[in-house]
């Protein structure tokens, strides 16, 4: 089941300006989605469509298999988000700011001390805002997406600003949200590195088009496909021959021997077969692409 589904979204700014082409997201419900793309490739304006704050020109968003326009209000009430830069009052305290949404929630006031609780901020509810740090105020504004209990959240750019340290929180409470209290979250980025450390499904965009989609895991085995294992020896003509009795097809450029990268064993079986046959390997090393190369080659194809 999915818990945020469109189909066929598309959006255009002016008639010279789709920003938007065709996207369908599918976002599991228990999974943290990672919306991943440069700035201005369409993460923002995509998640501002989920939500209403813009105009939905064609295609369908689905929230828990229902139509977002037909149950608008309904839907609403089970998501929380964040989107940009905080929205809170720097004149109040953390608990004033709280208690404003909690009258608008219309949820019980013992929600207050308990989302000031799980977003680590006990201890500042009569701080004003104005005296937090970003990472507190971004925190604080979690806090507010949580007052309803929401079973989605929606975070755009969360760590955006957030020293080090502020990230490691940050990607720390959004797994104990997900893991203890089971709530799917989508959070868009443009940093992949940083990303791939919390998120269980990905989704990539490029110039309004999505490039990937899938588990975490997918994008790991595009890099295991993009791998290779480079070979030299004292005879590699001979030797890329007893590899591909080994079902391994290789090309000796260079005075090398590239191969698609074979699991461990399989190395170790070819190295065992290049000995046993009086190769002598001088070399053999295994290239692997890391994922923000294949992540720049998707938003670049």
């Amino acid at each position: 089941m999915y818990c945020v589904e469109t189909i066929h979204l598309n959006h255009r700014f002016s008639a010279q300006s789709k920003v938007l082409n065709d996207i369908c997201l599918q976002v599991a419900t228990g999974s943290i989605y990672g919306f991943l793309g440069p700035n201005g490739a369409g993460k923002t304006t995509t998640l501002r469509l989920l939500l209403g704050l813009i105009q939905k020109q064609q295609g369908e968003v689905l929230f828990f298999d229902q139509p977002f326009q037909q149950h608008r209000l309904a839907i609403l009430a089970k998501i929380g988000s964040l989107i940009e830069t905080p929205s809170l009052y720097g004149h109040l305290t953390a608990k004033e700011n709280l208690q404003i949404m909690q009258r608008i929630y219309q949820c019980k006031k013992e929600r207050i001390d308990y989302v000031l609780q799980s977003v680590g901020l006990p201890d500042t509810a009569n701080k004003k805002v104005s005296q937090f740090s970003l990472g507190m105020k971004q925190r604080l504004s979690i806090a507010v997406a949580l007052l309803h209990q929401p079973r989605l959240l929606i975070l755009d750019e969360p760590t955006n600003g957030l020293d080090p340290n502020g990230i490691i929180e940050m990607r720390d409470l959004l797994k104990k949200l997900n893991e203890e209290e089971g709530i799917s979250v989508i959070i868009s980025s443009h940093l992949l590195a940083e990303t791939e450390k919390l998120v269980t499904h990905v989704g990539i965009i490029s110039k309004g088009n999505m490039v990937f989609q899938g588990k975490l895991k997918d994008l790991i085995n595009k890099q295991y496909q993009s791998s290779r294992l480079v070979l030299s020896t004292n005879n590699n003509e001979r030797a890329n021959s007893l590899a591909q009795s080994l079902e391994m097809l290789g090309k000796v450029y260079n005075e090398r021997i590239t191969l698609p990268l074979p699991p461990p064993e399989t190395i170790a079986a070819l190295n065992r077969l290049l000995v046993e046959n009086g190769i002598d390997v001088y070399e053999m090393s295994t290239v692997k692409k890391d994922l923000e190369t294949i992540f720049i080659e998707l938003i670049n194809q």
